[in-house]
């Protein structure tokens, strides 16, 4: 699968998922990076081993604690290299054309992209990791959080439309609410999907084709009322 939108790669030819295509691989940096999240995309936290990481980007054991002193700061770093450029990807959808069922397709379309590229394994093994180690779950947090912001702010814009498509939403319902909703079932479905259980994988297909139903209505409803007060 080829990088889209800045995403990181799964190139299969190259050995498995990368964070960096070859050519970006310029700094010592960057390939201890790159060594390090295929490690955790292939073999999870636990495993993870810093003489091997050093193997395979090709340098000395000691520059990976001159860079970044500590194993966690290591595989923070991997994270928020991986978030910089989806996070991006994920806030450009959101901000261009189309309506919101064609946004959802595009978050699905994203999300399958981002199981073949490890990110999704490298994500849920920090977390699990973050469980029993506080200083990295410190760390963490903040990183899932920015995921949910941006779910929230997709909510936020749905919910208005809703609003003014003549929809009457239920007072408990706030976009902070749907969020919620979104964010958790997404979550629990990534740590699922790892597991790869068929029958609930096609359970979590028919909750998104739903979603995407549902969506397909209010786009239905949003482009009538603008087309009331066009004639207005």
């Amino acid at each position: 699968m080829s990088n889209i939108s800045g995403a990181v790669l799964d190139d299969t030819e190259a050995g498995g998922p990368r964070l960096f295509a070859p050519a970006e691989l310029t700094t010592t940096r960057a390939k201890i990076l790159d060594a390090t999240y295929r490690r955790l995309a292939r073999e999870g936290y636990v495993a993870l081993s810093i003489r091997e990481i050093a193997r395979d980007a090709g340098v000395n054991h000691a520059l990976i604690n001159y860079h970044f002193r500590t194993k966690d700061q290591l595989v923070i770093e991997v994270l928020d290299e991986a978030n910089k450029r989806l996070l991006a990807r994920q806030q450009q959808m959101y901000r261009g054309p189309g309506g919101f069922a064609e946004k959802w397709a595009e978050a699905r379309r994203f999300y399958e992209t981002d199981l073949a590229s490890g990110f999704v394994r490298v994500q849920s093994e920090l977390w699990a990791a973050a469980m029993s180690n506080a200083g990295l779950r410190q760390k963490f947090l903040p990183r899932l959080r920015a995921w949910k912001q941006v779910v929230l702010g997709g909510a936020r814009e749905a919910m208005v439309a809703a609003v003014q498509s003549g929809v009457k939403l239920p007072r408990p319902l706030t976009p902070q609410v749907v969020a919620t909703w979104i964010s958790e079932f997404w979550l629990g479905m990534e740590f699922s999907d790892l597991i790869a259980d068929p029958e609930e994988a096609q359970l979590h297909r028919e909750a998104l084709d739903a979603m995407e139903q549902l969506l397909r209505q209010l786009d239905a409803r949003t482009r009538k009322q603008r087309r009331r007060r066009r004639r207005a």
